[in-house]
């Protein structure tokens, strides 16, 4: 891993890529999304400061975990002064996401049990399968236009 020399306070676009593992069009793509910020030189050229790193290891950590980039881009606006994120605030947000996450296993284990089954059925009905309509709340009530002509009648329409 390059070293970065200690008194550099800025750094480029190559050697945040190369010091991080991020490629540079991630890098780039993290700043459009407002998840990091540089600085641009009178050439034109990107300058990110050193705690660039560490925002750039909290969004990819969170990313590893399965946290989308805009639940990740508001956790960061949320701390102060844009600051890097602490040991602390990894600690609080990451037990935010623990609910979040145990719902997404939770979603996974169910369509791993039904994958068996509907492979051998073979019909993936969009009726009943449980891949093509999960947990179908409305199902029994009709198709779609079924469901907009009863709405219909209920307004009195």
């Amino acid at each position: 891993m390059p070293q970065i020399p200690a008194g550099l306070q800025e750094l480029t676009v190559g050697q945040v890529s190369a010091r991080s593992g991020a490629a540079v069009s991630a890098l780039r793509f993290y700043e459009a999304k407002g998840l990091i910020g540089s600085r641009r030189t009178a050439g034109n050229q990107r300058r990110y400061s050193r705690d660039t790193l560490r925002r750039v290891a909290f969004i990819r950590a969170a990313q590893r975990v399965g946290i989308p980039l805009a639940t990740i881009r508001d956790a960061l606006a949320e701390l102060p002064d844009e600051r890097t994120p602490t040991r602390e605030d990894w600690a609080r947000l990451s037990e935010t996401w623990r609910s979040e996450l145990d719902q997404r296993i939770e979603q996974l284990a169910r369509l791993r049990d039904h994958l068996t089954d509907c492979i051998g059925c073979g019909c993936l009905s969009l009726e009943t399968c449980v891949l093509s309509n999960p947990d179908d709340m409305r199902g029994g009530y009709g198709s779609g236009s079924a469901l907009l002509s009863e709405r219909g009648r209920a307004r009195g329409g």
